[in-house]
């Protein structure tokens, strides 16, 4: 067994959400701690114990009245094609291609038609690095994902194993990155995501901005998540300030160095 797959089976990492959860368990672990379906946007609670620090809920968030341009944008590109999971592959050798793998393996969709065991899945077999995939991985993946859907059913009130209610859902988006550490193999990134979850066709939408450290590297012409260069990246900026889980539009957002997204044309 590699060294980096030893590193995604370590229960430390697992039960703490740092590595892989915080990319494919994002909606599941994270996500439904915040929001409760009748918040204002932004406003949630704090995230679950099953989701590090690493890609917590920015509590008690609320955006600002007016709204302050932000100072940096990126239109990241887009992937050359899409895979037989239906996500984006094939990104650009570069630093802002190693970005938009790791924002589009974190932004999910779940619904009537998609559940979270789904997503997971799909991810895992889109963006995780060859080498951090074994059977044991894809169990796990594939049983966190129906933990996380047996929550969310609750919590909407819906029948365990039935579809959510008419009008559910939860989405994922990155609106905003910061660039740790780059190089032509590897690339690190703060990445700032809004996950929004309406429980129903009449329930308001809550919002949560959560914030993660991911890392790509470099594998067989296409950025792919490894788990190696995450905890290592997680590992360093240990001890530093996170950048404020601030929203695109408020003034914290330019002051915590954050690059906006703009739609790829």
């Amino acid at each position: 067994m590699s060294r980096t797959r030893g590193t995604w089976n370590t229960p430390g990492v697992w039960a703490a959400g740092v590595a892989f959860a915080a990319v494919v368990g994002l909606t599941g672990y994270a996500a439904l701690s915040g929001g409760d379906g009748g918040s204002q946007a932004g406003k949630g609670k704090s995230a679950s114990p099953a989701a590090s620090s690493k890609a917590s809920a920015v509590p008690t968030y609320q955006a600002p009245d007016g709204w302050t341009e932000p100072d940096r944008w990126a239109a990241l590109p887009r992937g050359e094609r899409t895979d037989k999971y239906s996500s984006q592959v094939g990104f650009p050798h570069t630093t802002d291609g190693a970005v938009a793998m790791l924002a589009a393996a974190q932004s999910t969709n779940i619904d009537e038609q998609k559940t979270t065991v789904d997503e997971h899945l799909r991810v895992y077999h889109s963006y995780i690095a060859a080498e951090d995939q074994s059977e044991t991985v894809a169990e796990r993946v594939e049983l966190g994902g129906q933990q996380s859907d047996k929550t969310l059913h609750q919590q909407m009130g819906a029948k365990p194993g039935g579809p959510l209610p008419s009008g559910a859902y939860v989405r994922t988006t990155v609106v905003g990155f910061k660039v740790i550490k780059e190089s032509s193999g590897e690339v690190s990134a703060w990445l700032l995501s809004r996950v929004a979850q309406k429980n129903g066709e009449t329930a308001k939408e809550g919002v949560t901005y959560t914030r993660s450290v991911e890392a790509a590297r470099w594998e067989h012409g296409d950025w792919k998540i490894s788990a190696e260069a995450t905890v290592s990246a997680q590992q360093q900026t240990q001890g530093q300030t996170a950048p404020a889980g601030a929203a695109p539009g408020d003034k914290k957002f330019n002051t915590s160095g954050w690059t906006a997204i703009r739609e790829a044309s």
